[in-house]
């Protein structure tokens, strides 16, 4: 390059994915300083962000705890599932797709007692099956479900699971990782005791950290039972009461985007103005796909507005490989499919993306089609 920096625009290719996301400028720039750890700045950041959390679901008064833990959702939920099971306890896991499997997987590897009720991924949970399951089943002690199934997107149940959950004297665990922050929900209201979701996803800051909501009851009843050091849930909560610091080295920038996402999110009317933006989008979006031809796979009174999985169109010259790198091409970044019955791909809704750049998704779309020699419909 001759000693010459190559200068590009602030402006990144645009990410219809589950997360990472398409974040603000604002958001970008909040990482642009540095702070230690033990800087009361960063101490009160933490703190706000704690209490923000809190708000977001509805339980800033009701007994609640906002848990913040490095590393992606994922050391959430292990963290979650690691720290509050008991010797002798047993986990339901509510499953219908990957990432319910996943739950399953990670209590497979801590040596957790397990049941499964499995369902297709195109299909929400039987509540009759789960009542019938625990009345039969007294030594399932926890219950873990997924609220939006990123596999497909559809959107389970999770207030009714948790009102069974609650007459039967269940502890209830939700991976909320892809709606926490855009689909309105309130944790006490739907008997969660145990709410996971990651920095990345909906609030739209930048990967570095999961957040933890513990009815702090349940929370401190697991004293004693965790099984790592480092994701030691109850542990992080103590250290973080004791002096606002994290017991390892946090994700300073992260945190600071986070705050700053946060902000954004107030300013967007909180989580059901986000919603109104996501749900605008998804529509935009079914619209302009149907129109060319393409179906969901979800009906739509199960699909949420966070992300759409398609089916492939039935035409001999569609490859998904070269349909993803021309829109990646055009600056247009759209995520593969993981429904394991039907070839699909999918396009995220959330993130900091407008109408605007939705239809210039589905122009770009089109203009791929037409490249590829296809024509839906004929």
């Amino acid at each position: 390059m001759n000693g010459k920096q190559k200068i590009t625009g602030w402006k990144d290719k645009i990410l219809f994915t589950p997360g990472p996301l398409t974040t603000s400028r604002a958001v970008k720039q909040a990482m642009l300083q540095d702070l230690g750890s033990r800087d009361f700045k960063f101490i009160e950041t933490v703190r706000q962000i704690r209490r923000d959390l809190l708000a977001l679901g509805g339980v800033a008064d009701a007994g609640y705890e906002a848990i913040l833990m490095q590393g992606s959702g994922t050391f959430g939920i292990e963290a979650t599932l690691s720290t509050i099971t008991p010797p002798d306890g047993k986990w339901l896991f509510i499953i219908n797709g990957a990432y319910g499997r996943r739950m399953n997987l990670i209590a497979g590897v801590l040596g957790l007692e397990t049941a499964v009720l499995a369902y297709p991924e195109n299909r929400k949970p039987n509540l009759l099956e789960i009542e019938e399951t625990l009345a039969q089943d007294p030594a399932i002690t926890h219950i873990g479900v997924v609220h939006c199934e990123t596999t497909t997107g559809i959107i389970n149940q999770v207030e009714a699971i948790g009102g069974i959950a609650r007459r039967h004297g269940r502890v209830y665990f939700v991976d909320a990782m892809s709606s926490f922050g855009a689909i309105p929900l309130n944790v006490a209201e739907a008997k969660i005791d145990f709410l996971v979701s990651s920095a990345n996803k909906c609030i739209e800051g930048v990967p570095g950290f999961s957040f933890v909501l513990a009815r702090r009851e349940a929370l401190v009843a697991a004293d004693g039972y965790a099984r790592s050091v480092s994701l030691n849930l109850l542990a992080q909560w103590r250290g973080l009461e004791a002096n606002g610091q994290f017991r390892f080295t946090p994700p300073t920038h992260a945190l600071l985007a986070f705050a700053q996402a946060l902000a954004e999110l107030k300013m967007e009317g909180g989580v059901r103005g986000r919603y109104g933006r996501y749900q605008h989008n998804y529509q935009t979006l079914v619209a302009g796909m149907r129109k060319m031809g393409f179906t969901e796979y979800l009906k739509p009174e199960d699909q949420g507005p966070i992300i759409t999985s398609f089916h492939y169109p039935d035409h001999p010259n569609f490859d998904f490989k070269r349909f993803y790198e021309a829109l990646n091409a055009r600056d247009f970044v759209i995520y593969p499919g993981k429904v394991s019955d039907a070839d699909c791909f999918r396009i995220g809704n959330i993130g900091r993306i407008f109408e605007a750049d939705v239809r210039s998704l589905l122009a770009a779309i089109a203009d791929v089609l037409d490249e590829m020699g296809i024509v839906l419909g004929e």
